[in-house]
């Protein structure tokens, strides 16, 4: 179980000239990479017992798709989260740049929680704090439920998600909860990542329908928190928003590195640090991260 609270792997150079250097060269090789990968990656599902949108059932352990029901037993999940992919230990703050396609700069905070919320179809799920600031002002701020099966898997079981205007809340839609209105839970990150993979991350209909396919476990990427090497790279699409893919870089014992928008958008979110956040931070009301 990864225990680290600030988790940087060896293969890390956290050299600032190190990390400028040839950075926009390397994001080109890496996206012709990401063309060739496209061009030969499988199309088949991983030990999925139905077919996307069939309204069968899976079991956990297996990867559902589409609207596939699962059978959920709460016995079957923890918080420990300590998928070498996506460990989520208590505590653990990273700390993200995402610049978007006008160009503007926000800042983007995901703390593991000390807190637990116990969703509606009994499964017990980390809590984690996902906060996006620009000029300093919120503009979303987000409650996401993650937890983990017996076989290494990571589950996503809804948000409770709001968008901010001056300190205002202007919608929270997306918001869900598996168990509630037909909302379903999905794959976060599987636990033996195997180019070919692919998986739904959540389903509720009409409202979030995303989807996740593993391309490759050997990339790399510059980020400014360093060089990373023997990478996950895996491909995100929306069933409701067919023009929309990005690309997530995720390294072993860090998490999420590098988020490429390649259609639907031009942003790119990477990594600009990792840190132990205080005990009670992001734990106050949506827009208000620390109490």
């Amino acid at each position: 179980m990864a225990t680290d609270l600030d988790p940087v792997p060896a293969r890390i150079s956290t050299s600032a000239s190190a990390t400028r250097r040839g950075r926009w060269r390397r994001t080109a090789l890496l996206l012709a990479a990401i063309t060739l990968l496209l061009m030969s990656a499988c199309g088949g599902s991983v030990s999925s017992s139905s077919t996307a949108g069939d309204n069968s059932t899976t079991t956990v352990g297996h990867l559902p798709q589409g609207a596939d029901t699962v059978d959920v037993d709460p016995t079957d999940f923890t918080t420990e989260i300590d998928n070498p992919y996506l460990p989520m230990v208590p505590g653990t703050r990273w700390k993200y740049r995402e610049v978007g396609p006008d160009g503007e700069v926000m800042e983007v905070a995901v703390i593991v929680t000390n807190t637990t919320k116990q969703i509606a179809n009994g499964v017990t799920a980390r809590v984690v704090r996902d906060t996006v600031t620009l000029d300093g002002e919120i503009v979303e701020d987000t409650f996401d439920w993650y937890a983990q099966d017996q076989e290494g898997n990571v589950w996503y079981f809804g948000e409770d998600t709001a968008e901010f205007e001056n300190g205002e809340i202007t919608t929270t839609a997306g918001s869900f909860e598996a168990g509630v209105d037909g909302a379903l839970p999905g794959i976060i990150m599987p636990a033996n990542p195997t180019p070919g993979m692919k998986y739904r991350q959540e389903y509720y209909a009409g409202e979030a329908e995303d989807n996740g396919e593993v391309l490759s476990t050997n990339e790399m990427a510059d980020v400014p928190f360093g060089h990373f090497e023997g990478m996950l790279l895996t491909k995100d699409t929306i069933t409701i928003e067919p023009d929309v893919l990005e690309y997530k870089l995720f390294a072993r014992n860090v998490g999420l590195v590098l988020t490429l928008d390649v259609s639907g958008g031009s942003g790119r979110e990477e990594l600009i640090n990792v840190d132990t956040a205080p005990e009670d931070a992001g734990t106050g009301p949506l827009g208000s991260p620390s109490p």
